[in-house]
Order: structure tokens, then sequence, then C-alpha cells
């Protein structure tokens, strides 16, 4: 019994401590009719849509490359990548470009997506843990999610949704940036 109550506090800890920890700022996106976050550290820039240069023999999930301000940037489409159907761009779709870390190099990719919400602050009272769906279930994408105004935000690790196929691809695609 004590063991048993010992792993409900441990447990109630840990989930006070992952709360603290992802509290702040989230640029909010929309993916069909669901809401995302991504931590606004990692947002370098949003921007309407561009034309995209598609590359051949690369993932669905890969739209192409944009040029930046004449830098080469990969875009994902995160629809895609999330099994989600593809549809025609709107006056509302945008790259939101984002830097990600993968092996001590840090890389620029855009994602493409739905529209753009706000940013949003949101407190540490205001985040749970993923829930757990089973083995099968890969939410490991999933950084917490957020409750705020009576709806629930996926806050996103762009590192864990990004696979490292998919920033060597970006790395192999992009020119490297002087910022």
């Amino acid at each position: 019994m004590q063991s048993e109550t010992a792993s409900i506090v441990a447990a109630a800890v840990e989930n006070n401590q992952n709360q603290r920890e992802n509290a702040g700022k989230y640029l909010t996106f929309k993916l069909s009719s669901e809401e995302y976050g991504l931590e606004i550290l990692k947002v370098k820039e949003i921007i309407g849509l561009i034309s995209i240069t598609q590359i051949p023999r690369t993932p669905d999930h890969i739209r192409g490359v944009i040029n930046l301000r004449g830098t080469v940037i990969p875009v994902m489409d995160l629809r895609i990548k999330f099994g989600m159907e593809a549809i025609e761009s709107t006056s509302e779709t945008c790259i939101i470009v984002v830097e990600v870390n993968q092996e001590e190099q840090t890389v620029r990719m855009g994602i493409l997506v739905d529209s753009v919400s706000e940013v949003l602050d949101i407190a540490s009272s205001e985040i749970e843990d993923t829930p757990e769906f089973g083995s099968e279930v890969n939410t490991d994408f999933i950084q917490a999610m957020g409750k705020t105004r009576d709806r629930v935000i996926m806050l996103l690790e762009i590192n864990e949704v990004l696979s490292g196929d998919d920033i060597t691809l970006a790395n192999k695609t992009a020119e490297p940036s002087d910022g």
C-alpha cells in the first residue's frame, strides 16, 4: 500500500514538473479542425504561401523547397505527415519556418499549415500530459496538451515531428544560412 501511494505521489510530482517546463508562449495553428501549438522560440517566421519547387523522389510529405531571401529551405506538408488528406491551398495557407536541432546542427525547415491562429501564453495550470493511447499509438511528437478557452491544443515537440530522415533531407537540400 505504501509503495502504491509513493508511486502516485511520484507521478503527481513528475506531472507538476512537466507542466512547469511546458508553460510558455506558443504559436497556434490549424490543420483541418484541430489546433496545434509550437513553442514560439522554435518559430523563426511565418510567411504566406509562396512558390514551392518540387524535388523528385522525396517522400509525399516533403512538398519541396522555397527560396527565402536567398536561402533554400525545405518545406514539409504537416497534413500529409500526420496522415490527413491533402487539400488545395487557400488564402490562409502559410508556411511556418522553424529551427530544429539534430546532432549538434541547427536546421531551418518550413512546415505548411492550413492557417495560423494566434500566439498564446499557456500557464502551467492549463497544461496536462499527453494521454496514453496504448503501445501501438506513438504520441512522442506531442509535448503536452494545452487547455485554454474551452478548447484543447496539441502542443508539438517539433524535433519529434520532424524525423531524422526529414532533417537529413533538409540538410542536403538547404544551403547553409548566415544567421
